[in-house]
């Protein structure tokens, strides 16, 4: 069985938030992971991936970043294991505000299979779209770079290019389509022009009730899981 269930939502909070308010943001995705049967996968900066876990029974745990080390001489660096053993079951790779050269990521995509986490890369292009794909990571996140936080989402012509192009090569590779995606409108737009979930940051964490929010990107799915 795959780690990740289509449809399925991604919660980014970036740094936006840390301690006490960043592990209630997860209490409330894992209560709504149950509640809707659906996959959520919950970023966190590192120092606060241990109390998210603890805290939390039905979200998939992960990682912001990592690097393609080994156990031994890496100050400063992430290393994959000791993600593994904090229960984090999925790392985001070549985020645009962390991004990686390829030979790093293709190296960093090799340790995560390795150690059985699953690779969530992301892309800009089409092109980049096209070029990672080939590198085989588990899911792909694509998104115009200018997009980011700005409430404006990607245009048609670019979801299904990019699910086009990445599914062509390997029809394997789950993808999510991201950019400003933050109303349950959003959600049912880019899984109908053919992405497998979606996820959002600046609209879930500065919504006013984040219940509420997520809520209403978890509605549209339901009729995505039975296939209608």
């Amino acid at each position: 069985m795959k780690l990740v269930q289509k449809p399925f939502l991604m919660v980014n909070p970036k740094v936006y938030l840390y301690g006490e308010e960043l592990v209630k943001l997860a209490k409330i995705a894992d209560n709504l992971a149950q509640k809707y049967q659906i996959d959520i996968l919950f970023t966190a900066p590192l120092i606060d991936l241990p109390a998210i876990k603890a805290a939390t029974n039905h979200l998939l745990l992960t990682a912001q970043h990592m690097d393609p080390v080994v156990a031994g001489r890496g100050m400063g660096h992430v290393l994959p294991e000791g993600l593994k053993a904090a229960g984090v079951k999925a790392v985001v790779l070549n985020h645009a505000e962390n991004p990686l050269t390829v030979n790093v990521l293709a190296r960093t995509i090799k340790r995560a299979k390795e150690l059985g986490l699953y690779s969530i890369v992301c892309a800009d292009s089409v092109a980049e779209c096209r070029a990672i794909a080939e590198l085989e990571p588990n899911m792909m996140i694509c998104e115009p770079t200018s997009l980011i936080g700005t409430h404006q989402t990607s245009d048609d012509e670019y979801i299904t290019s990019t699910v086009r192009a990445i599914k062509a090569i390997n029809s394997n590779i789950m993808v999510l389509e991201a950019a400003g995606v933050s109303t349950g409108a959003d959600v049912q737009k880019v899984l109908q022009l053919g992405a497998d979930g979606t996820g959002g940051t600046s609209g879930i964490v500065c919504a006013a009730d984040w219940e509420k929010k997520i809520s209403e990107m978890l509605e549209p799915m339901k009729q995505f899981q039975r296939g209608e």
